[in-house]
């Protein structure tokens, strides 16, 4: 007879996730965690790793909608819901309350932040009575993996490759331990990735200079650039070669003018830069050995390409 957590479990992989971890609510130091539900006992951490795949286009210089429809769009839009509901149905199955908790990827508290991967026209601003999970706070505390020094998650498995979701139920249920660093040895390969230098040295993001140069403004990164971009800014070539430091205003400016790729559905911007940050730390894991999850091929086989400075005068 399998047990609740065996059956959890199972309905997470049968609906294309791949890790579930459960966490004490008891230890989460969001404290969002039992406003939402004051009865919580135990908060379930579903991910779904983001293909290694989906990011070979962006790698190769040769497609780009794949990382944002297959890497993110898919994930957060229809596998991720599609698990948290059969966990839900297995829990309230089972006599108990599940409540589920997705990324909502157009609503901040932050009046003067942003989220680099949707359009930033669509996010609703300062709505004080949304109570979200800080959800890379929640994914340690449930024992998914450790936070690197840009931020992400980063697992045994896949590195900083997924995304992930939660379930807080007030069924009590076996906790799985929380992860003890040992992946990011803070190299800072993600912060010299960045094709904007949005991080800092320390792995502070600027969130709008990410924004920008998620989309592409970067134009040694963008092969759709076309060579009239920013012809009205007298630092274009700042722009283009990601050298300067962008106000939000300035952000959204820069970010007006980077149309040169169509868009995804859901508001998600289309991403030029396929989140280079978490590429440059997964090729640094890959090199170092300690990801469990192993390929016949590193996944850089041939050194970075950019466009030369030439081709953007």
């Amino acid at each position: 007879m399998s047990t609740l957590k065996e059956k959890i479990i199972e309905e997470i992989k049968s609906a294309g996730a791949d890790i579930a971890v459960f966490g004490n609510a008891d230890r989460f130091r969001d404290k969002n965690v039992k406003f939402l539900s004051p009865n919580a006992k135990t908060v379930i951490c579903i991910a779904a790793r983001s293909l290694r795949g989906s990011r070979r286009g962006v790698e190769e210089g040769t497609s780009y909608h794949h990382f944002t429809t297959v890497g993110l769009e898919t994930l957060e839009e229809t596998i991720l819901p599609m698990a948290l509901m059969r966990v839900c149905n297995v829990l309230e199955d089972a006599g108990f309350e599940a409540l589920p908790q997705r990324r909502n990827q157009l609503v901040m508290s932050e009046d003067d932040s942003t989220n680099p991967e949707v359009s930033y026209k669509k996010i609703y601003r300062g709505k004080k009575a949304e109570h979200t999970l800080d959800f890379e706070e929640c994914a340690v505390d449930a024992g998914l993996g450790e936070r690197g020094l840009h931020g992400t998650i980063l697992t045994d498995e896949y590195g900083p490759f997924q995304r992930y979701a939660f379930v807080i139920t007030d069924a009590e249920i076996e906790p799985d331990p929380v992860v003890k660093p040992h992946l990011c040895d803070k190299c800072g390969e993600c912060v010299k990735a960045c094709p904007g230098h949005a991080i800092a040295e320390d792995g502070t993001l600027n969130r709008w200079q990410c924004a920008a140069y998620y989309v592409g403004a970067n134009g040694t990164k963008n092969p759709f650039m076309p060579d009239y971009a920013f012809e009205n800014e007298p630092d274009r070539m700042d722009i283009i070669h990601g050298k300067v430091s962008l106000t939000p205003e300035r952000a959204r400016e820069i970010i007006d003018q980077v149309n040169f790729y169509p868009p995804i559905r859901h508001a998600y911007c289309s991403s030029i830069c396929g989140k280079a940050c978490d590429t440059a730390c997964y090729i640094h894991l890959e090199k170092k050995g300690v990801l469990s999850k192993k390929f016949e091929t590193p996944f850089r086989k041939r050194p970075e390409w950019f466009i030369p400075f030439e081709d953007k005068k």
